[in-house]
């Protein structure tokens, strides 16, 4: 069974209300950080020219897709028919990303296919986890 779920998606990146700009983005999930989702930009779309990647968690992500979610830096939230809405915010600005919900569903069924939702805590590796904690990793 693989460990990782890459699955690339086309979505829209909201410059105004007006403007918008079809870019390819990666939704990544790993089964060894079992509760998070990560949204990866390519380089051409970040002020800086290198790849970004945003993490938030799972539940999160399937909660924004019903109703508006995340308290953070992180906000999910159903959009126009069929789509849904990902703001991110950051200090140089907020980022307005829209997806089609269909392609967050099959990515998020694969994810729940590959760890079932409440076996997370058991795929931990609690000493990987720690030790990236004590070195800053």
């Amino acid at each position: 069974m693989p460990i990782i779920i890459d699955h690339n998606v086309q979505a829209r990146l909201v410059t105004v209300p007006s403007l918008t700009r079809d870019i390819p983005v990666g939704l990544r999930y790993d089964r060894q950080d079992p509760f998070a989702v990560r949204i990866v930009f390519p380089s051409d779309v970040s002020l800086d020219g290198h790849e970004v990647v945003w993490v938030f968690s799972r539940e999160l992500l399937e909660e924004g897709m019903r109703s508006p979610a995340g308290p953070g830096d992180v906000h999910v939230r159903p959009g126009e028919t069929g789509r849904t809405v990902v703001e991110l915010r950051a200090p140089e600005g907020v980022a307005v990303i829209e997806f089609a919900t269909a392609d967050l569903r099959r990515f998020l069924r694969g994810t729940y296919e590959l760890v079932s939702g409440g076996d997370e805590r058991h795929e931990l590796d609690i000493d990987r986890v720690l030790t990236a904690l004590l070195r800053g990793v």
